[in-house]
């Protein structure tokens, strides 16, 4: 912290050198214009105050000598706007609603005349944004409320901004996190948005997707934007997605809710054999009142969701009777080959198998699996899916006076979903169950330090906790299998093709826990025609996770022995490979610190210009053990050693050796300045068109879990893979160097020999962090009540982070996948060093992509009943 706020005395001293400014934080909104006499001179002086008609908050300004004003920080809601100056008749507007991250331009004409006569008009602020130079859009309470959503999540609404698509999910949305739905914005990665609720951080740092979004009721609104934004926006490159949850007024508001949806009530899928079995039940209520009147509000709401369905049918292939007492003619048929014959490879005489052959180890295994009545070996069974969701939220306002504000609020979602077993069928754990929770919390405190200064204080801690529960059934060692199972009642196999598996990948217990702590100040004020503004925004964040998937071994069989995977398996040839480590301990952390200038400079009345620059260096993540090492193929090819672990092989070196950069994976950049420019031009000069360009350069920070992959790493992970284990499905670790390494590399792996063929990934010291140029060019036009607009949209995006392999195998006479690891690169180079390495996978930045788009949009606020966003 104290690095934190030097820096930001720095950037502050250089800023009141040359003047003082402003910009709109973003939680709230602004109004800005400019107050003329009826000949168009500027009127310098006059007093324009804003009063928000739910709650009573009053807040003024004087004009400068451009007659220009600016009310910065505004929260979202009602509004009505009055111009007092003596010697000018009152001018007072109602029925401005000031909607999320927005900058709506009001100019006011003052007539001379009597203070005491008003004069009075009706009507909502312009839809134009003649100020900020991204391109965005507001998904306003009337469609957050009234939009059929699935399952009432209100993420969906995303999509409604036009340019956003579905992501693929990959590793990001899996069963280690609340669930949610992957975003790509304008050619984005589907982690590079950054989300803000309420003002404060709302990304899961485990995966840089959301966190939970409250439901429909208990959200007020939320903007989607991108493109050049202004340097007040950083952390993620490729959009933000700024959320407003609803607050507490003078008036006792609420309702009470309940959504239905029965299979009873759906007609059948034209292309469905029967109706869908769906029973989900969403119930709960919001209450909004004041505590106290023009000064204290409350707003509280809650939403349980039950869901139920019949399990959908899953299709395994399993072994027959035929096939336990030795008949595989069945199975190798056409019939069940798709008009192919197969026939069983190893000696075996018409498809059949001596039973006494057959591994004791599978047959132990298949006592907890039914036995298939169809000839081809297929076994339909269903598994449960049934899952439940709370969600709870909670906020106080509070109105010191017409200089201080503040707010706080709580919010908390559990999502249930748990695995069942019944201790007949194994392969109903073929997925496993999934406990998630997750706390955010933030308070805000606004302080107008005069009419043109206003300082923003967000604080923030999120915390999620995410449990991933898999019933014990049994491990290999308790089938018979000579490994050492560390986690009780759990192994990991996988039958390739018509097969089935159990454990295998994600399929695993563990949890995957992260916190975030906030701490993010902007100040904002204005000097003549320029609104300038700075601030500074740290977050901490840290996970801790565990993975069990390669600890109790996992077993694949893939058919390479006999043909078949079946046959493989019963036969316990594990023909696909083996593979054990230790658990999977991923504790990372990581400091972001963002600090930024920004100016918008109104060149003339109708051009306004904006400049900005976001400092933010590159801090790798960090591992809170130092399980984190890197190759270096020079020190390799020197023989060089590392001196924390001697016994590591030549060219791994770790935390603590020279030229080894704290406990990261990678340097620190200190010098990552990223530059804003943006003008918006009002040629008709009446808030009713705009023409805005902007260009920026932005920097993406990693998902904490991203690294996980060290935790993989000997000597800590100590994760070994046998390609084709000459022991098979009874003693996988016979002929294996040294024997079976379990569990003395459980229990003192710091001091053990590193494993033959270990599996490594490995990144550059030198890593740069994603990067990405944005640039656009918009038209608005208003006519009546309706905006139209057209926007270009590009982006150039360098240094994406890839994968490649370091140590691959050279493909030559009698190669097969069994002589892998000795075909591989340093083994062929170095056989006494390179032996101890398999695959590294190394992390590459040198990916990059372009992206252009055109994005034609109407919109029609509600208006004699009708609305339109298209």
């Amino acid at each position: 912290m104290r690095v934190l706020r030097t820096i930001v005395g720095v950037v502050l001293a250089s800023l009141l050198a040359s003047g003082t400014g402003w910009a709109q934080a973003v939680a709230g909104s602004q109004i800005s214009g400019i107050v003329r006499d009826t000949s168009g001179g500027a009127i310098p002086g006059a007093e324009v105050t804003v009063a928000k008609t739910d709650t009573g908050l009053i807040r003024t300004v004087f004009t400068g000598s451009d007659g220009s004003y600016v009310l910065t920080n505004l929260p979202v809601g009602p509004y009505q706007l009055k111009v007092v100056l003596q010697g000018f008749n009152t001018y007072v507007r109602d029925g401005i609603v000031l909607q999320v991250s927005t900058n709506p331009e009001i100019n006011v004409t003052l007539s001379v005349g009597a203070i005491s006569e008003q004069v009075t008009v009706v009507a909502n602020s312009s839809l134009v944004e003649a100020h900020s130079t991204g391109v965005g859009q507001v998904i306003d309470n009337q469609r957050v409320l009234e939009m059929p959503l699935n399952g009432r999540q209100a993420t969906e609404l995303i999509f409604l901004s036009g340019l956003a698509t579905a992501a693929p999910a990959g590793d990001l949305n899996t069963n280690k996190n609340f669930p949610t739905v992957t975003i790509s914005v304008a050619g984005g990665q589907a982690n590079g948005i950054t989300y803000i609720m309420d003002g404060g951080t709302h990304n899961d740092p485990f995966n840089n997707l959301n966190l939970p979004t409250p439901f429909p009721d208990a959200l007020q609104e939320f903007k989607v934007e991108t493109s050049a934004l202004p340097a007040r926006y950083g952390h993620h490159a490729a959009s933000a997605v700024n959320v407003i949850t609803k607050s507490g007024s003078n008036r006792i508001s609420g309702d009470a809710f309940e959504f239905l949806r029965n299979w009873r009530f759906n007609a059948r899928n034209f292309f469905a054999p029967q109706r869908d079995s769906l029973n989900r039940n969403q119930f709960g209520g919001t209450i909004g009142a004041p505590i106290v009147k023009n000064k204290l509000f409350f707003f509280g709401g809650y939403q349980g969701k039950d869901e139920k369905s019949n399990p959908a049918t899953t299709i395994s292939f399993v072994p027959t009777a035929a096939m336990l007492a030795g008949d595989f003619t069945a199975i190798t048929s056409p019939a069940c080959n798709g008009g192919r014959q197969l026939n069983l490879t190893g000696g075996f005489v018409g498809n059949t198998i001596d039973p006494s052959r057959l591994s004791p180890v599978a047959l132990n295994f298949l006592k907890h699996v039914p036995v298939s009545n169809d000839p081809c070996g297929r076994l339909q069974y269903g598994i449960p899916n049934n899952n439940t969701e709370q969600q709870a939220l909670s906020k106080v306002d509070y109105t010191f006076n017409e200089h201080q504000t503040m707010f706080a609020r709580y919010y908390y979602a559990h999502y249930n979903n748990p695995a069942t077993y019944d201790g007949n069928n194994v392969l109903t754990l073929s997925r496993t169950g999934q406990d998630n929770q997750a706390h955010s919390v933030v308070a805000g405190h606004n302080f107008v330090l005069s009419s043109n200064t206003l300082n923003s204080l967000h604080v923030t801690f999120n915390r999620t906790l995410n449990d991933r529960p898999l019933p014990a059934f049994f491990s290999a060692s308790d089938l018979g299998s000579k490994i050492f199972s560390l986690v009780p009642g759990y192994m990991g196999i996988s039958v390739n093709g018509n097969g089935f598996s159990v454990g295998a990948g994600a399929t695993n217990p563990g949890y995957f826990n992260s916190k975030t702590y906030q701490i993010a100040d902007d100040l904002d004020f204005v000097r003549g025609p320029h609104q300038l503004s700075v601030g500074a925004n740290w977050i901490h964040s840290n996970i801790a996770t565990l993975n069990n998937r390669p600890t109790n071994g996992q077993f694949t069989f893939n058919g390479q022995g006999t043909g078949l995977s079946l046959a493989d398996f019963m036969l316990g040839i594990v023909s696909g490979g083996y593979l054990q480590g230790n658990p999977v301990y991923d504790y990372d952390h990581h400091d972001y610190l963002g600090v930024y200038a920004q100016d918008t400079w109104r060149l003339r009345p109708n051009v306004t210009l904006n400049l900005g620059l976001r400092w933010e260096p590159f801090n790798p993540v960090q591992n809170t053990f130092g399980w984190v090492s890197h190759f270096e193929k020079s020190l390799f090819d020197q023989n060089i050693h590392s001196q924390v672990y001697p016994q590591a092989p030549a060219g791994l070196i770790f935390p603590g050796d020279d030229g080894y950069p704290d406990n990261g994976v990678a340097k620190r950049k200190v010098a990552d300045f990223a530059p804003r420019v943006g003008v918006a031009w009002n040629p008709t000069g009446d808030e009713r068109m705009s023409v805005r360009a902007s260009w920026g350069v932005f920097y993406d920070s990693p998902q904490l879990f991203f690294n996980t992959r060290f935790a993989n790493n000997p000597p800590w992970g100590a994760q070994i893979t046998i390609s084709n284990p000459a022991g098979g499905f009874a003693d996988p670790y016979l002929g294996y160097p040294g024997g079976n390494p379990f569990p003395a590399l459980n229990n003192n792996w710091q001091n053990q020999a590193f494993p033959a063929f270990g599996v490594y990934v490995n990144s550059p010291l030198d890593l740069n962090p994603t990067t990405l140029q944005q640039w656009n060019l918009s038209v608005q036009r208003q006519m009546g009540d309706w905006l139209f607009a057209a926007s270009y949209l590009g982006n150039h995006s360098s240094h994406l982070w890839r994968a490649t392999e370091l140590n691959p195998a050279v493909f030559g006479p009698g190669a097969t996948t069994g002589n892998t690891n000795q075909r591989r690169v340093l083994e062929l180079q170095n056989f006494g060093q390179g032996q101890f390495y398999g695959t590294i996978g190394q992390l590459d930045d040198t990916g990059c992509d372009n992206y252009d788009a055109m994005l034609f949009q109407s919109q029609h606020p509600l208006q004699d009943n009708l609305s339109v966003l298209a």
